[in-house]
């Protein structure tokens, strides 16, 4: 099947979704993550992710990007398809080449009292699923995904608000 007529496939997906208040203007938040080079910060360090699409990235609908990984010790080469760009509200990006047999990720953006609500949408299917996946390829997309919500909040939160928050949490404890 070629990159342009890759359709979602028949047959259960894995899907996973998370969700996180942002205390950014949405194009705050937007222009963060178009910003490709912003991924690796945001990556669990020990898959050793990588981009390797050289720079400048110009990310709109239809940019490729690749990158290098080590998944449980194993190198791999990963190919994304930007599929959907609706700045500052949406966008899809949509393995081409990697490790799945499918990855189609959508990342949402709103308006939120408290700045931007991110909503991530993952659809995945693993090669060998009905094996791989229970084993350790669910845990390892929510650990991945743990992380990259840690590491927003660490990259995107203001110094005083982590600082406020940080001294409630500690006045509120016994």
């Amino acid at each position: 099947m070629s990159d342009a007529t890759r359709s979602r496939p028949d047959g259960t997906l894995r899907e996973l979704r998370r969700e996180q208040v942002i205390p950014r203007s949405i194009d705050e938040t937007f222009a963060f993550f178009a910003d490709a080079w912003n991924l690796e910060a945001i990556t669990p360090p020990w898959l050793r992710f990588r981009i390797i699409t050289p720079r400048p990235i110009d990310l709109r609908e239809g940019a490729i990007l690749d990158y290098r990984l080590r998944l449980w010790g194993v190198p791999i080469r990963w190919r994304t398809r930007i599929q959907v760009w609706q700045p500052p509200h949406r966008f899809v990006d949509m393995q081409i080449c990697g490790p799945y047999r499918w990855w189609w990720h959508e990342h949402t953006l709103e308006p939120h009292p408290e700045g931007t609500r991110m909503r991530d949408r993952v659809e995945y299917r693993a090669t060998l699923d009905s094996i791989a996946t229970p084993l350790f390829v669910r845990s390892a997309v929510e650990c991945i995904f743990n992380h990259r919500m840690q590491a927003i909040e660490r990259l995107l939160t203001p110094t005083q608000l982590r600082a406020d928050a940080a001294g409630a949490a500690t006045m509120a404890s016994p």
